[in-house]
């Protein structure tokens, strides 16, 4: 046998050498695997996530050393290889999902709370509440990149910064919570980013969406009733409100926890937007902005999604009425089920084509899953106080 063929083959196994989780006994063709189907919950007591598989809803892996993540949130590479997560303790953990380990961790603030990847994933944005501003590190080192300092007013105060999401074009938009101010910064030509300010953005915005095509990006308003909306296409950019008195002349209640409109809905041209304080969501239509319908609800919403197909909105709700759950089918704009999961369903995500959903019960320490045609519950997977849930399909969307 000759050299030459030795070597050939050497290099053929090396190519084909397997890098997925398995046990120790299993062939290559046992270990390879694509990375459709996987997906992280963030285990936020223990400061650990869970790897799972959405075929036959298993468990892969934990990994542990994550430090806070009492509220985090994650991002994948283009490739879905690899997860970055944003801890409360100013963590920006980089995951390689194959594997199932830790690539690199730093700590970058003293508290963030998001973050977004860049069209062409080579930038990681993270927004801080401190110091403040927006650091933007490589995907590939998690070097720092650009450190935006969010200064604003004449003393040059720092703001927290929410609601940050990508744009096309290598950008990140992200809003300023103390000054009402939203900021796109264009990393297109370099890593010395172009930052464009738009001012009058409202008070207290406190989260933000930003629309598939990347054209619309709307901030709610903890400061005022109402919300605020920037067409991105347009030639001079500029903040409009929305939705503006939509609970006038009614008797506000008590916020126990804030919606998050980064869970957004956008179905049959229509926005269905969770109502700060309100026990409704609210529909808008995509094209004037204008309020459409209002639907009541249980409690005060927090999520309000749509699977994927637009035909049904799922939506959890603020304590104290965190263990129910309502389906409302978006056509007839009626709730068709009302779910009783378990104590604090804090956070939910749809499999890629919508079959099925994931939510985490932090209370009952589980994630089920409900199938989306007969709105039972098929499975449920053990979890250390579950949170947040992100599958590998994020990575191909826009915002999220």
């Amino acid at each position: 046998m000759s050299k030459s063929f030795l070597s050939n083959i050497a290099m053929v196994c090396a190519v084909s050498a397997p890098i997925m989780l398995g046990s120790a006994g299993a062939s290559a063709e046992e270990m390879l695997r694509g990375t459709g189907d996987l997906g992280l919950i963030i285990e936020r007591a223990t400061g650990s996530i869970l790897i799972v598989e959405t075929t036959n809803r298993t468990t892969l892996k934990r990994v542990e050393g994550l430090g806070d993540i009492s509220h985090a949130s994650a991002v994948y590479s283009r490739d879905e290889r690899y997860a970055y997560i944003f801890g409360r303790d100013g963590g920006l953990t980089k995951i390689d999902m194959l594997k199932g380990e830790i690539v690199k961790r730093i700590v970058q603030g003293g508290n963030s709370i998001g973050g977004a990847i860049s069209d062409d994933g080579k930038l990681i944005a993270v927004s801080n509440y401190e110091p403040g501003g927006v650091k933007v590190f490589d995907a590939e080192t998690l070097e720092l990149v650009a450190d935006l300092p969010a200064k604003y007013g004449n003393d040059e105060a720092l703001s927290k910064t929410v609601g940050l999401v990508d744009l096309p074009g290598r950008k990140f938009v992200f809003t300023l919570w103390d000054a009402g101010e939203t900021w796109i910064a264009d990393f297109s030509r370099g890593n010395k980013p172009e930052v464009q300010k738009i001012p009058n953005m409202g008070e207290y915005p406190y989260d933000a969406l930003v629309t598939g095509d990347g054209r619309h990006y709307i901030t709610g308003l903890f400061g005022e009733d109402g919300l605020s909306h920037i067409d991105l296409w347009a030639t001079e950019l500029k903040g409009e409100r929305i939705l503006k008195g939509y609970g006038k002349g009614e008797k506000k209640l008590p916020v126990y926890k804030m919606p998050h409109l980064e869970g957004w809905a956008k179905a049959s041209g229509q926005f269905v937007l969770p109502a700060i304080g309100r026990h409704e969501v609210l529909l808008m239509d995509s094209n004037s902005f204008t309020e459409t319908d209002r639907i009541e609800v249980y409690g005060q919403p927090v999520f309000a999604m749509a699977r994927p197909d637009g035909r049904q909105i799922w939506v959890n709700f603020a304590p104290p009425k965190n263990d129910t759950i309502q389906v409302i089918d978006l056509p007839s704009r009626k709730i068709i089920k009302t779910l009783k999961p378990g104590p604090a369903v804090l956070h939910m995500e749809f499999t890629p084509r919508g079959h099925e959903v994931w939510m985490s019960v932090r209370g009952a320490d589980e994630v089920q899953v409900y199938d989306t045609q007969t709105l039972k519950k098929v499975s449920s997977l053990p979890a250390k106080k579950p949170s947040g849930i992100f599958f590998t399909a994020r990575a191909h969307k826009i915002g999220l």
